[in-house]
């Protein structure tokens, strides 16, 4: 799901004419599985064995990377979206929103067995610290080029 939607977005961005956007949202997807990917390497926990595991499992257990890459799209694009009003209401429905996804996700992942608790905690830590860095990096090249990608505008016939 979250790679058809990540595919989704970068097309979209790409054909309104919002290159850079298009491209933070590959490098903070990419660049978040390749993190999760490390990090359960790095570690190597064992799944819980505790309780029968709903869904078959084959990776390291620490961190989640479900809860990890969730907190990376979910949160990188809830951020993209807010940039895009200036209301604070409404800003706050959409982080609120891409916070709550995040944590749905981190929590069928304990009840399906296949994760300890703090696996999905570090899971959630790891991925909304890559996206606040990607969304950081993001502002810094805006002041530095110039302010985000406007679309190019269309004529109403």
């Amino acid at each position: 799901m979250l790679s058809l939607l990540v595919l989704f977005v970068v097309v979209f961005e790409l054909l309104s004419g919002r290159r850079r956007t298009a491209v933070l949202v590959v490098v903070a997807t990419l660049g978040g599985l390749g993190l999760s990917m490390f990090l359960k390497e790095l570690f190597g926990r064992e799944r819980p064995t505790a309780v029968p595991h709903l869904m078959v499992e084959s990776s390291a257990s620490f961190p989640s990377g479900h809860s990890m890459l969730s907190s990376v799209v979910y949160l990188t694009l809830g951020a993209l979206l807010a940039r895009t009003t200036p209301s604070l209401k409404i800003k706050t429905v959409i982080i609120t929103t891409a916070f709550f996804i995040t944590f749905l996700i981190g929590l069928s992942r304990v009840f399906l067995g296949v994760h300890y608790p703090t696996d999905v905690a570090a899971g959630w830590t790891a991925g909304t610290a890559w996206a606040l860095l990607c969304w950081v990096c993001a502002s810094l090249i805006d002041r530095w080029i110039g302010s985000p990608e406007k679309p190019p505008s269309e004529k109403v016939i």
